[in-house]
């Protein structure tokens, strides 16, 4: 499909964080397959605490050149979402090239594991100003932009972590939860501007973010080496009711085109589970 073809965010214009790679990636070709111009903003560096592969200029222009594939228009800043002033000035320029916004994908993220008794506070802080400030900063750049539009949707990427407690990752679990707090907030305070804000829900998703050795070996602690992906695989399947060990960045971004498009008009202030099944074993 096309960006010309008719589809369901056709014509609209949505900006997405974290959009290098992985589910912010998935959103922007899957939005643009559906009409969509895109404003994709990424960190793309290394962010402190984080020890995980960081995503590069190169990766983003990836994500412009499968945008760019479907017919759509696209517009690439690197900011980190930690910086609201620079957030505001990468939403303003793409907004003032393609003439307005109308979808907002806060997902830019980031993972680190510690117990919440042995967690050092520049962890904490880190994860606090990226997973929950970063998407207050993105909320408070872009919302304006939505109001003058008279409508808009906003979709802040969550987690399970955001329903339920999980382990060795409180402080990531407690930005998650703060962000559950900051949609239904912002549901009341938008809703008479029509500008809908609802969160999704995955479980583990098959991107770099779990894909990796410190990741991996958190979930296989018996082994004294990092487990290969199908070890991996045979552990986080254990966290789901369906039998998958983790969902694909396209299921997380077809969730997130529903709440945006027109088929979710009355839907807000909603948590939405993409997590075959993990918050209710």
């Amino acid at each position: 499909m096309s960006g010309a073809a008719e589809g369901r965010l056709q014509g609209r214009i949505a900006l997405i964080t974290g959009a290098a790679r992985g589910i912010g990636r998935a959103q922007a070709v899957r939005f643009a397959q559906e009409g969509a111009d895109i404003v994709a903003l990424d960190a793309c560096g290394p962010i402190e605490t984080v020890v995980i592969p960081h995503s590069t200029p190169a990766d983003l222009d990836r994500t412009a050149a499968l945008v760019a594939a479907t017919g759509a228009r696209v517009h690439t800043e690197i900011v980190d979402v930690r910086d609201l002033a620079g957030v505001r000035a990468a939403t303003d320029r793409g907004v003032e090239r393609f003439g307005g916004l109308d979808v907002v994908c806060a997902t830019a993220g980031i993972t680190s594991r510690g117990s919440a008794l042995e967690l050092d506070e520049r962890a904490w802080r880190t994860m606090l100003d990226v997973n929950l400030t970063g998407v207050w900063h993105t909320c408070r750049a872009t919302a304006p932009h939505l109001i003058a539009r008279g409508a808009g949707a906003m979709v802040l990427t969550n987690s399970i972590a955001g329903l339920r407690g999980l382990v060795g990752v409180v402080h990531y679990t407690a930005a998650k939860h703060g962000v559950v707090g900051l949609m239904r907030g912002l549901a009341n305070e938008l809703a008479p501007h029509n500008v809908r804000v609802n969160c999704v829900h995955p479980t583990n998703v098959d991107t770099p973010m779990i894909q990796n050795d410190a990741v991996r070996s958190a979930f296989r602690p018996d082994l004294d080496r990092p487990p290969t992906r199908a070890e991996f695989a045979e552990a986080a399947r254990g966290m789901n009711m369906l039998a998958v060990p983790w969902v694909d960045p396209v299921d997380v971004a077809n969730a997130a085109l529903f709440l945006a498009s027109d088929e979710a008009r009355y839907i807000t202030a909603v948590t939405l589970p993409v997590d075959a099944g993990a918050t209710q074993r």
